[in-house]
Formats: C-alpha cells, structure tokens, sequence
C-alpha cells in the first residue's frame, strides 16, 4: 500500500511543486491543514518560503505547531527551505518569533562575502550517516534561494553542509525531524532522489 505525506498548508509554501514531485516517484502527497490528516499521515512536509516571523505565527495560530511537535515524535518529518528554519527554536531575521523547538538553534544570516541571498545551485558535502542522501555523491547539486540559514547548538545533527563564502549548513537531521535549506523538489534527479529515502523512512 502506498503510505500517505501530508503536505502542511499554512499558506507560506510551494505546495503544488511538492506534491508534483511526489506523485513523480510514485509518492501520495496530501496538502492539508487538518490536524486530524496530520495525525493519519504516514510522514509530514513542512514546506515554506517567505519571513520566519509571518510563518512561525500562522503555525501558532492555526494550532498547527503543536500538532507538528506532537506528530515529530511518532513519525518523519521533513521541513524544506522556511520549513527546515521553523524546525528551531528562532531567528534572527526579523521580528521574534518562537520556532517549533524541535532542533536546538537558531536562524542566522549567512555571514559571506558573496550576493545574496544565495540563489542558484551549489554542491553537498554530505555527511556519511545522512538518511536523506543514501545513494548520493559527494557535491551533488541542488538549487537554493536563501538568505539565512541554520545553526544548531549540536553541530552532530548537520547532514549536509555547502559553501558559499562561508559554510553553510543546508540539511540536518535529528531523530524522527529531517530538514534540507534547499529546494529538493527544484533540485533534478538528486532531489527525486532524496525525496525517495525520506519515502523509504515511513
């Protein structure tokens, strides 16, 4: 039986790309909003673009944080782009606002030389026990479009990291929580294929 992602909508997020991106490798994706699906799904993606701040607060409102906290406990959960920064505990940018908590750190602008936000394809340094990127070269590409990103407190649950004028942690992992700063549904067949191992986890 094919196994069910819900797809967080909390209307910051590219929802329909994701979604095509999992129907492409065979994988139900279901954009909800509803506790109750969440709950039911097999895993979760948290999409995301857009200000930490607005993001964080429409999670707040909507129930929908405590929901996640709940389900990142019983089940894998993916945060992509904003999604992967609300995974932690806050951010820089911007007004305060209280991420999910669920990876100790904070969102931090990118202290580099270069343009940004950083907006294009760049190569992985992957590390040897990521579950995303089973199967995947060292420098893969794939694209991002940012301008802050994470710094956990624990640098043991950076899964990948990229350079761009100064390290840049663009994937982490910790337990059932999985994040990736890039775009992994814009990102080609590296992506489909990280897409697939987070399916593989469910």
């Amino acid at each position: 039986m094919v196994k069910t992602i819900a797809i967080v909508d909390y209307g910051v997020g590219n929802l329909l790309s994701v979604q095509n991106a999992l129907a492409y490798i065979g994988q139900k994706g279901l954009i909800t909003a509803d506790a109750t699906k969440l709950r039911q799904a097999d895993g979760i993606i948290l999409p995301g673009v857009g200000a930490f701040a607005n993001a964080a607060e429409r999670l707040q409102c909507s129930g929908l944080a405590r929901v996640l906290q709940e389900q990142s406990e019983r089940k894998p959960l993916l945060g992509i782009c904003l999604g992967m920064q609300l995974l932690f505990d806050g951010s820089e940018e911007g007004r305060s606002m209280a991420g999910l908590g669920l990876i100790s750190g904070m969102v931090e602008l990118i202290q580099t030389e270069e343009k940004l936000p950083q907006i294009g394809w760049n190569a992985l340094e992957i590390e040897s026990e990521a579950k995303l990127f089973q199967g995947l070269d060292q420098g893969s590409y794939v694209y991002f479009v940012h301008s802050y990103h994470c710094v956990p407190k624990n640098k043991a649950v950076v899964a990948a990291q990229c350079d761009y004028g100064a390290p840049v942690y663009a994937a982490v992992q910790q337990g059932n929580c999985f994040g990736t700063q890039f775009h992994p549904e814009k990102s080609g067949e590296v992506g489909l294929h990280i897409l697939k191992n987070f399916g593989a986890l469910l």
